[in-house]
């Protein structure tokens, strides 16, 4: 009699021990993204927390229903290919790509994990998905553009602001493979615009003082710096070189401006973060990235620093200013 008690408290104390592990076994599986920027973790904390938050307002949540593993390339493009094997190791589901850059390096890496572009300069130029609307392959997302007019609205805007600068540098990274196609768009708006430009490029960040000493030697009078991972990464010694060399500059994310440049044109890198999020959404929700079509911005914002206009001399015309989204003071 004494036994059979003994033995059922046995099996009933094995039981409860056992009932964790069950139920811990039985969670499921957190789903792994790998997010790959080609900048510092420093520099792309803003555009990693908006990312995160939409996320969460989408119903994932960092470290409790999904992991973001993320790996930052601080500015060397050749760490990429390392980074993306690194996040393959750990069977992520999912690759966040921060730039083109990024996005080729996966792309290099996989055919059949789901990319999503954060921000890519021209998805379709680059050669990075078939088009716009059918990707075609594994990757979607983000693209500045489509082509590369905006380049030519930014020499417009720069022309405006400075008229007296004639001779416009141009600043281009020799690895970024959009940037030949926006060097061909922007020889055709110069005739029309009367300025004369000065191709000078930066493939690295110890380069550009060398690049600045460039358009120092042939008297260029504005700098127009295209859209570049690696030049939204140094833009604070970019926009330095250029308020020391007394250059009025256009840039293409507003980052530049409150880091001291004179004006930038083009999207917001945060509402870019933001709107990529749903792509990561519907894809861990079951959609293929070959039908999820790639969006463009809807806003370009062009933003003005006043003061640092005024430390140039610069008078910027009423008119102009009115279609200002933002003034900094």
């Amino acid at each position: 009699m004494d036994g059979v008690p003994r033995r059922n408290f046995l099996i009933g104390a094995g039981a409860l021990l056992v009932a964790p592990l069950a139920a811990e076994a039985q969670q499921p599986v957190k789903p792994r993204i790998g997010y790959l920027m080609s900048n510092s973790a420093v520099i792309g904390r803003p555009v990693l927390a908006a990312f995160r938050e939409a996320m969460q307002e989408l119903g994932w949540n960092d470290g409790r229903n999904i992991s973001i593993e993320t790996r930052w390339a601080n500015g060397e493009a050749e760490q990429l290919p390392v980074l993306v094997r690194e996040l393959l190791t750990l069977n992520v589901e999912l690759m966040v790509a921060g730039s083109s850059a990024a996005t080729r390096a996966s792309q290099s890496a996989t055919t059949t994990i789901p990319i999503v572009m954060l921000a890519s300069a021209d998805a379709v130029g680059e050669g990075l998905v078939a088009s716009l609307a059918h990707p075609g392959g594994n990757i979607t997302g983000m693209t500045f553009l489509a082509g590369t007019e905006i380049a030519s609205k930014q020499l417009e805007l720069l022309r405006e602001i400075a008229p007296a600068a004639a001779r416009v540098a141009v600043l281009m990274n020799p690895r970024n493979a959009s940037h030949a196609a926006f060097a061909v768009e922007l020889k055709r708006a110069a005739s029309k615009l009367g300025a004369r430009l000065q191709i000078v490029r930066a493939g690295a960040a110890d380069e550009l003082a060398d690049a600045f000493a460039a358009m120092a030697k042939d008297k260029a009078a504005a700098l127009l710096v295209l859209t570049d991972a690696m030049f939204f990464g140094a833009r604070q010694r970019i926009t330095d070189l250029a308020r020391s060399g007394a250059l009025p500059a256009m840039y293409s994310q507003r980052e530049f401006v409150d880091a001291g440049g004179l004006a930038s044109y083009g999207p917001s890198l945060i509402d870019m973060s933001r709107r990529s999020a749903k792509h990561v959404d519907k894809i861990l929700r079951g959609a293929k990235p070959r039908d999820l079509p790639v969006e463009q911005p809807t806003k370009f914002e062009l933003v003005f620093n006043l003061k640092t206009a005024k430390d140039l001399g610069l008078t910027i015309s009423k008119s102009v200013m009115a279609r200002a989204d933002d003034l900094i003071q």
